[in-house]
């Protein structure tokens, strides 16, 4: 699924939200987790469809 931002601003307050996201996700998890990036990317796409979030 492709995926845009209206603006720099835009993709910068994603990424925010992914992060806040993602360190919940490794509170759950109790570790690191070094596929960030996959999540990040997994986490902004369904975020921008308006489709389940990832955990």
């Amino acid at each position: 699924m492709a995926t845009t931002y209206e603006s720099a601003g835009d993709l910068a307050e994603a990424l925010r939200r992914a992060a806040k996201a993602h360190g919940k996700h490794e509170e759950l998890t109790g570790q690191e987790d070094p596929d960030w990036p996959d999540w990040y990317a997994l986490y902004m796409v369904r975020e921008h469809a308006g489709e389940e979030l990832p955990t």
